[in-house]
């Protein structure tokens, strides 16, 4: 089972959304774009780290 991470994602935000385009959220949704919000910040440091640079800027965010 994977370890709990810290959350980044203000649910009460992202469940306003997701109702707003019509759905409605399940009980683990969230955990599964917190998860996702995780990776793309790791993704997103690595590439920065591999232009030989500290800050994380938004084109790191970018998949190629």
């Amino acid at each position: 089972m994977p370890k709990r991470m810290e959350m980044l994602v203000i649910g009460s935000k992202a469940k306003t959304e997701i109702k707003r385009l019509g759905c409605n959220t399940a009980g683990d949704a969230l955990l599964g774009l917190n998860g996702w919000a995780h990776w793309l910040i790791q993704q997103a440091a690595k590439r920065a780290k591999a232009n030989g640079r500290k800050t994380v800027r938004a084109h790191d965010f970018i998949l190629p």
